[in-house]
């Protein structure tokens, strides 16, 4: 036996700190929600005319966080609760949780909406008014209400044209129907990404505002300390461990108050011990975690993990001219060039200079890149593009979503 097929042969058979590791995954929705049980209730009371006045009106409700606060696990979990307690109340009730970062247009959003309450859509191409008549009968047929969460609201109604926004949340001034069987839950970051909106449409979405504040240090460690129960063997992570990575991320020690954060921090620490062959999760293992969590790109690890291959390669572009030139902004010019190489090299058609002008854009809005004009010193006039987060911080987290796009398309 080689020397690598010994090193790994030890490694899987070696103790593990872990008991399961899927806790931590961003679709595992916990048993209890430390700390949001206000949410809860506000939203409860929101929708408690589904059990009083089912279609009397269509409930629509703002929640509002920053990233790592729990809107979306909070969200999930109400939604599973309240269709659960309707069934009890003999109303019949539906929840669809979409992400208008994935789901980028309306008629997306429809028919994604159309996908999670098992609708076929014909191949022929539908207007998205045409999608929407097909879920409405679809719930009046089956005498059904929809709460529909639209996660990541601000990017979609900053994406779309603002017909699109007036007609998702003004729909039933559209249509001649006596019961209301679609309500809405808008989630944002904050309230200024409703600014632009027209009066008439914003008077509709801010019907009722669920706001979440960031962690304490006291709610973070009861929300790790749950977590450390459920992934880790017995006794693997000491309290002050727990305490440790609470007291980094707490809102009131002068942390985000990001829950993401702390239970990253708290995983990758784990993975140090074991790659240490600690039986312990130390403190010094999160220590060594936290510098190595990046908090920006942390911020940003789902939109990435959202990227198309197009989007993707654009990255990578980036990362192969830091590597070669040790700088980190370049000229539009320099970045179409290498792009056209990174296309060829990961098997895609490459994109002209007008789409590839508007991926940028794209990456630009999420906050993944920045743009700007050429100044002095440099000849014409030139858009020099940029990443937000260290480059070298991205390369990873590019390279292993290159390699499962690739596998996604030749599993297809």
């Amino acid at each position: 036996m080689d020397k690598l097929s010994e090193v790994v042969e030890y490694t899987l058979n070696s103790v593990s700190v872990f008991k399961q590791n899927n806790v931590f995954s961003l679709d595992y929705i916990p048993y209890s929600l430390p700390a949001r049980e206000r949410q809860v209730r506000e939203l409860a009371i929101n929708f408690k005319p589904l059990f009083t006045a089912p279609g009397s009106y269509s409930v629509r409700v703002v929640t509002v966080g920053k990233p790592g606060t729990g809107k979306t696990v909070t969200l999930r979990k109400f939604g599973a609760i309240f269709v659960q307690k309707s069934k009890e109340k003999n109303v019949r009730t539906v929840y669809t949780h979409i992400n208008c970062y994935r789901q980028r247009t309306l008629y997306l959003v429809l028919s994604e909406i159309a996908r999670q309450l098992n609708i076929n859509i014909p191949n022929r191409g539908l207007s998205s008014q045409e999608v929407f008549r097909m879920i409405y009968d679809h719930l009046e047929k089956r005498n059904l209400h929809l709460i529909v969460t639209l996660d990541e609201f601000d990017y979609f109604i900053n994406s779309v044209l603002p017909e699109d926004v007036y007609f998702l949340v003004r729909v039933y001034d559209e249509l001649n129907v006596d019961t209301r069987r679609i309500h809405y839950i808008f989630v944002i970051k904050d309230l200024v990404s409703l600014s632009n909106l027209e009066a008439s449409i914003k008077e509709h979405v801010l019907k009722s505002v669920v706001e979440f504040n960031p962690y304490t240090s006291a709610e973070l460690y009861e929300i790790l300390t749950e977590r450390a129960k459920e992934a880790f063997r017995p006794g693997a992570v000491p309290d002050d461990t727990v305490s440790l990575i609470a007291g980094i991320y707490g809102a009131d020690k002068g942390g985000s108050g990001n829950a993401r954060l702390a239970l990253e921090t708290l995983e990758l620490a784990g993975k140090i011990a074991d790659a240490e062959n600690s039986p312990l999760v130390t403190e010094e293992h999160v220590k060594k975690a936290s510098i190595q969590i990046n908090p920006e790109l942390s911020d940003f690890i789902d939109y990435i993990r959202d990227l198309d291959l197009q989007q993707l390669a654009i990255l990578k572009t980036l990362v192969n001219l830091y590597k070669k030139q040790g700088i980190d902004i370049f000229p539009m010019g320099v970045v179409e060039r290498e792009y056209q190489n990174v296309a060829r090299e990961i098997g895609i058609e490459p994109r002209r200079h007008t789409q590839l002008f508007e991926y940028i854009r794209r990456l630009k809005y999420i906050g993944l890149l920045s743009t700007k004009q050429s100044g002095k010193g440099m000849r014409g006039r030139s858009t020099l593009i940029s990443a937000v987060v260290p480059i070298n911080e991205l390369e990873g987290i590019v390279e292993e979503e290159i390699k499962k796009r690739l596998n996604e398309v030749s599993e297809f």
